[in-house]
């Protein structure tokens, strides 16, 4: 009988038990302890920025790293509508308004020959999200961004290691973020990561996770914050996970070329591109795009039937609900977003896989399709 073969499965086999047992030894296991600091500094040396402040999640990390930049309500954010729905709650919390684009057909990124036509007196930042294992064409956006003196934004959370042209996603933009959840190359359970070379922006970010607590008598606040701290416990686990992330980046590509050997001759299905002439593919996940909704859906539920995990890929921003409840992005149309949103999934694809389940995978997928 088929053994399940989960979408995920998290690969901790470094000093994680060794740094929280120090935790758990020394009595520091809150939000405050010496990992967090080590973390901080490691992760943003690692990427090669100035600054890091830990939060607890990728989205509070876009929460906080779009409040630092004092957004006057009706300020526009130019971003994909094919992305996790962070990046736009988090422009909409803040009183902006997010301005959507659509995705490259090839990449799945954001369309950035569009973005200049999306520019307005109004516009203050353009949120990248590299989505999935490439990046986004990050030059001619910031090209874009100079000429127009706009923000970069730069959400990396999937693209721990990562490169564009040699600098490492995340020391593109003005302010980044990064996810630490599970499913990531580096985890800490849940967590986060701001990174900047703003002074001033940095210092606001850590004062934001704390509730924004004041200098002086404690307890007393003069604007609103959120108790987005990440834990000691957290930081010791991705302290440990950011000395493997170059084993990480390279068995992440080794599955992605596994899966494109195995999948090669299947019809009816786009499998993701390898490089581009900035990048090579990272496969935070193995995407699949099909030809049309209903063989997406019948293949998922076949490959369910066998105990093979599978996710759907995002929703767009411009379809969901809450977002259209709200008045916003009424009548929009971005087709090449909607056909990923509908017919892409991806296989198991976790830094945990072994090379039995992916050929299982890969025997199950074939004699299905």
């Amino acid at each position: 009988m088929q053994q399940p073969i989960p979408v995920n499965t998290p690969l901790l086999s470094g000093n994680e038990l060794k740094y929280v047992t120090e935790c758990i030894e020394t009595g520091w296991i809150s939000s405050e302890g010496p990992f967090i600091t080590k973390f901080e500094e490691k992760f943003s040396q690692y990427i090669g920025m100035q600054h890091g402040i830990a939060v607890s999640n990728g989205s509070a990390a876009l929460d906080v790293a779009v409040a630092a930049l004092q957004l006057q309500k009706g300020d526009e954010v130019i971003m994909p509508s094919f992305t996790i729905i962070s990046p736009a709650l988090s422009v909409v919390r803040a009183g902006g308004i997010p301005i959507l684009i659509d995705s490259d057909p090839v990449t799945w990124n954001m369309n950035v020959h569009e973005i200049e036509s999306k520019i307005t007196p109004r516009t203050k930042a353009i949120l990248v999200v590299h989505i999935y294992g490439l990046p986004v064409d990050m030059q001619p956006v910031l090209e874009i961004a100079k000429k127009h003196n706009i923000i970069v934004i730069e959400d990396a959370a999937e693209m721990h290691g990562q490169t564009y042209n040699g600098i490492k996603c995340g020391a593109l933009g003005d302010i980044s973020i990064f996810s630490f959840y599970p499913n990531k190359h580096i985890t800490t359970g849940e967590g986060g990561m701001i990174l900047t070379n703003n002074k001033e922006w940095a210092e606001r970010c850590k004062k934001l996770r704390n509730l924004a607590f004041e200098p002086g008598r404690r307890f007393v606040h003069n604007e609103l914050g959120w108790n987005y701290r990440m834990t000691n416990l957290q930081a010791a686990l991705g302290l440990a996970q950011l000395e493997k992330i170059d084993f990480h980046v390279t068995k992440k590509r080794q599955i992605g070329e596994t899966y494109n050997t195995g999948l090669k001759n299947i019809s009816n299905f786009q499998l993701p591109l390898t490089r581009t002439s900035y990048a090579e593919n990272i496969y935070w996940v193995y995407g699949l795009v099909a030809d049309t909704q209903q063989i997406a859906e019948e293949t998922v539920r076949k490959l369910n039937e066998e105990k093979i995990g599978t996710r759907p890929f995002f929703w767009c921003m411009h379809e969901q609900p809450v977002f259209l409840n709200m008045g916003l992005f009424k009548n929009e149309k971005y087709p090449v977003a909607e056909k990923l949103a509908r017919n892409g999934f991806y296989l198991p694809s976790g830094l945990g896989l072994t090379e039995q389940e992916q050929q299982s995978v890969i025997t199950i997928f074939t004699s299905i399709v």
